[in-house]
């Protein structure tokens, strides 16, 4: 059978294409990058993370481009130490990444590259450790914000089959963040630790955006209950605005939330909330929203751990009382409450359970695992691996992020690889990295613990059994309810979308059991699931998650009313806040 000469052509023209839309650098091609940096920018020898990133869109900086789900684009990390910025350093072919492994598995093509130095500093710890780890600047703990860290500005670079030789010398730095200003409502404390100072050998602060209620210089016969919203490193007050929305705002679209101008909506429910928090009758007391970032992370946690120090005790018997003292908080523990979501969830949860008599209920949206049989997609205690399930003949890939029908965009290998490009020895500053941080014991090397082999995802049993006696809440609640119960009684408050995006109903369930089988006294709470919610669900079945997810204050401060009735001693100030 014979074809036309057209035919073949075609075919020459689609393999032609296939070959060059697969070229790849050739084995054995030598592809090299070496980078220096300005000695004017920064002081002395560089330790810390090297970290390339390189891009296929100029879209954004490729220091911004490193994500967990399918948009992401490359990055490669090295550890460095005492680099004088003159001597090059080299990233070759082996050199570790995300998502392609190696750097000389890199396709050939066009690219925007660019570095960053994550510095380092040593810090002489009470336990006898040093550890260099990088220390907060202001920013919360990211890494490609951070002011003080270094980096090249991008530049365009094409990739051959042969490889190439690259030169990059990182010439910028970021510069400080200013502090937020007081204003009539928010006012801004830092306080040094004297518990934090002693364990990390140096003065440690903690802060707090505090917002306080109206009529609070008008009323100084006032004392006031306190609300804690537990989370992640706030710039400022979240959610409290004293204007409408900017006029000369154009309308952005989330694709999170999948709705039109949802950057407009933000600003009017700061604006509604700020009217409802001045207006006639509504219930007078301080919230706060916690500063307490660590070398690890954005937040400690908010309890005591090995690697990270006291910050539970700092959190409750320093920054608190100093809060209350200086406006007028009632400073008792029947007037005190915990909220907040994710990260803010589990530790609202945790610290309620850890200081049962110093709060007097938690709000937990959306925790992070409060069960580690239910570890986002693991049971770390029963399974082997935290990347991949048990079968004698596949190796299924254990899913990390899915969207409310259950798309699947993330495994818990590809989260973990791209901390491993970050930082080593739990210092990536990421989500996995933390909770080590914060369970795990301290190592001989002054570094939290591994889980599991960060490579290959192999689980620690040790170190897993350590975990579950420090700080699975479900097993500490059930094991110790003879003692907690009395003082836990109607104070834990779980709410969890059955969507959540990290799985993160799954210990909910769990946990769930635990709570419902209490008995003298029964735990006499509340827990509740939002029916194809995603994460950052909070409780309230009226409204969509985009909403719902903006009014934690006015949600929670009912709740906390009608607990402030039934729990109160004999004799507590119920009036001078209520004008």
């Amino acid at each position: 059978m014979s074809y036309p000469k057209s035919f073949y052509f075609s075919c020459l023209l689609l393999l032609l294409f296939a070959i060059q839309s697969c070229t790849k650098t050739e084995p054995g091609s030598k592809l090299n990058f070496e980078f220096t940096f300005d000695q004017n920018l920064v002081e002395g020898d560089q330790t810390g993370r090297l970290v390339l990133l390189l891009s296929k869109t100029d879209e954004r900086e490729p220091r911004f481009s490193l994500t967990d789900g399918p948009d992401t684009q490359l990055g490669f990390g090295l550890d460095v130490e005492n680099w004088n910025g003159q001597n090059a350093l080299t990233f070759q072919g082996d050199t570790y990444g995300y998502p392609i492994k190696n750097m000389g598995d890199m396709p050939a093509g066009k690219y925007y590259v660019q570095a960053i130095l994550n510095r380092y500093k040593e810090f002489n710890l009470s336990t006898g450790h040093k550890v260099m780890l990088p220390p907060d600047m202001g920013e919360g703990q990211q890494w490609n914000r951070k002011p003080g860290n270094i980096y090249s500005k991008p530049m365009a670079i094409e990739i051959g089959t042969s490889g190439g030789d690259f030169k990059m010398n990182l010439d910028q730095i970021i510069p400080p963040i200013e502090s937020p200003e007081d204003t009539k409502y928010i006012k801004h404390i830092k306080m040094k630790s004297d518990l934090l100072t002693k364990f990390w050998g140096e003065d440690t602060y903690l802060g707090a955006h505090v917002l306080l209620p109206e009529g609070f210089d008008e009323h100084p016969e006032a004392k006031y209950p306190l609300m804690i919203f537990h989370g992640h490193f706030p710039s400022d007050f979240s959610g409290f605005r004293t204007s409408p929305p900017d006029p000369d705002m154009k309308p952005e679209y989330s694709a999170r939330f999948g709705v039109d101008g949802y950057n407009i909506m933000v600003q009017q429910e700061a604006y509604d909330f700020y009217k409802k928090w001045t207006g006639p009758d509504f219930p007078r007391m301080i919230i706060i929203e916690i500063q307490h970032p660590t070398p690890y992370y954005d937040d400690s946690y908010a309890v005591n751990s090995a690697s990270q120090g006291p910050y539970g005790d700092a959190i409750t018997y320093e920054l608190i009382p100093h809060i209350e003292e200086q406006f007028r908080g009632i400073g008792e523990g029947w007037a005190r409450f915990l909220y907040g979501g994710s990260t803010g969830g589990w530790e609202a949860l945790a610290v309620q359970v850890m200081y049962p008599d110093e709060y007097n209920g938690c709000f937990a949206a959306c925790p992070d695992p409060v069960d580690f049989r239910a570890y986002t997609s693991m049971d770390i205690y029963s399974e082997d691996n935290a990347y991949y399930y048990s079968s004698d003949f596949k190796r299924p890939l254990r899913p990390g992020h899915r969207n409310y029908l259950g798309r699947v965009d993330a495994t818990t290998e590809d989260m973990n690889l791209r901390e491993l490009v970050l930082g080593t020895k739990s210092r990536s500053g990421q989500q996995f990295d933390i909770w080590e941080a914060t369970y795990s014991p301290q190592g001989e090397d002054g570094y939290p613990v591994r889980l599991w082999d960060k490579k290959t995802g192999e689980i620690n049993k040790e170190v897993a059994e350590y975990w579950k006696e420090n700080y699975d809440l479900s097993h500490i609640i059930k094991r110790d309810w003879k003692t907690l119960g009395p003082k836990l009684e109607g104070k834990i408050h779980v709410y969890c979308g059955d969507m959540d995006n990290y799985y993160l109903n799954n210990a909910v369930y769990l946990i769930e059991e635990v709570l419902e089988a209490t008995e003298e006294p029964y735990y006499n709470g509340e827990v509740d699931y939002g029916d194809r919610a995603e994460h950052c669900w909070n409780g309230d079945q009226e409204n969509p998650n985009h909403i719902s997810r903006l009014r934690y204050n006015t949600m929670y401060i009912p709740k906390i009313i009608k607990r402030i009735e039934a729990s109160a001693p004999k004799g507590a100030d119920l009036k001078s806040w209520r004008y």
